[in-house]
């Protein structure tokens, strides 16, 4: 008998793993940072993701040839999603914490509803209202409103550009034509970031301290960061949008600040609290609100 997945579930699967993956990414970012800065760091992790992504383009022989009219939307994408909020994203968790990177960026879906709306006219519903601000709540009682302190706007501030950015690349998915694939997509805009950060990292990377770079667990952290978190979670994604709503899809942004803090907790003993859990069981209940075909 043939078993069918619902694609609105399938792609549930896709975004959760996909957050999740980026939930462990903070931690990687976090260790990393120490020795790598930002800039450097991310297109070093682009170069591991575009080796990743070329293999696969090569073994499943794919079709990279785009429409001319296409190429500035793919470049958009390449740049606001892929350069400006990835660097913005690295510097706030450097600035800040990887509890506090992946809870800000997780602030992503109410931005995407915003942009759903706006971009694709999509409708607001109450269950998407209600989703976001159970999310929200949630979110928040994971983080703890005391660890916004003063010393912590920079980083703050910098993963709210992140999430901004990052929302406006999700939505701007979806004006994509079918016809490419994600791998396609996901590509070109890897390129387009390397493009973009070569020029600024060149100059500079004889500077970087290589003997510190070449430990096995920083060069564990960038190699999870490229081919995992970016090259392999932006592919399921990017798939995931495809499979379901803007505005719906984003709310799976909340498993990461989910496995960010425990992580956090577990490698870099930050403190997680009974918060933690509370604010966990009211994402999963946001996330299967809007989930559950029914508005």
């Amino acid at each position: 008998m043939r078993f069918f997945i619902p694609k609105r579930l399938l792609g549930g699967i896709f975004l959760t793993l996909a957050a999740s993956v980026w939930g462990g990414m903070f931690v990687a970012v976090k260790i990393a940072v120490e020795y790598i800065p930002p800039i450097p760091l991310v297109w070093m992790r682009y170069i591991v993701a575009f080796i990743v992504l070329a293999a696969v383009v090569v073994y499943q022989r794919e079709n990279l040839k785009i429409a001319r009219k296409d190429i500035a939307l793919l470049l958009s994408i390449g740049v606001i999603g892929h350069t400006i909020s990835i660097v913005t994203q690295e510097y706030g968790t450097m600035f800040s914490s990887a509890q506090m990177g992946s809870v800000i960026t997780s602030a992503t879906p109410a931005f995407m509803l915003i942009f759903a709306a706006w971009l694709l006219k999509e409708k607001m519903t109450v269950r998407k209202i209600l989703s976001i601000i159970l999310a929200t709540v949630g979110v928040i009682l994971i983080a703890g409103v005391d660890s916004m302190d003063m010393s912590k706007q920079l980083g703050a501030f910098c993963s709210t550009v992140a999430a901004l950015t990052w929302a406006l690349m999700s939505v701007m998915l979806k004006l994509i034509p079918s016809r490419y694939s994600p791998l396609q997509i996901n590509f070109y805009a890897v390129l387009t970031a390397i493009i973009c950060l070569t020029p600024v990292n060149l100059p500079t990377v004889s500077a970087l301290p290589w003997d510190k770079i070449l430990q096995p667990e920083i060069i564990g952290c960038v190699v999870y960061m490229g081919a995992i978190s970016t090259a392999i979670a932006f592919l399921l994604w990017n798939k995931g949008l495809l499979l379901m709503e803007a505005g719906a899809s984003g709310l799976f942004f909340f498993f990461q600040p989910i496995v960010g803090t425990f992580l956090g907790w577990l490698i870099l003993d930050e403190q997680i609290t009974l918060s933690f859990w509370i604010g966990s069981l009211l994402i999963f209940i946001g996330v299967f609100l809007v989930t559950v075909r029914n508005e």
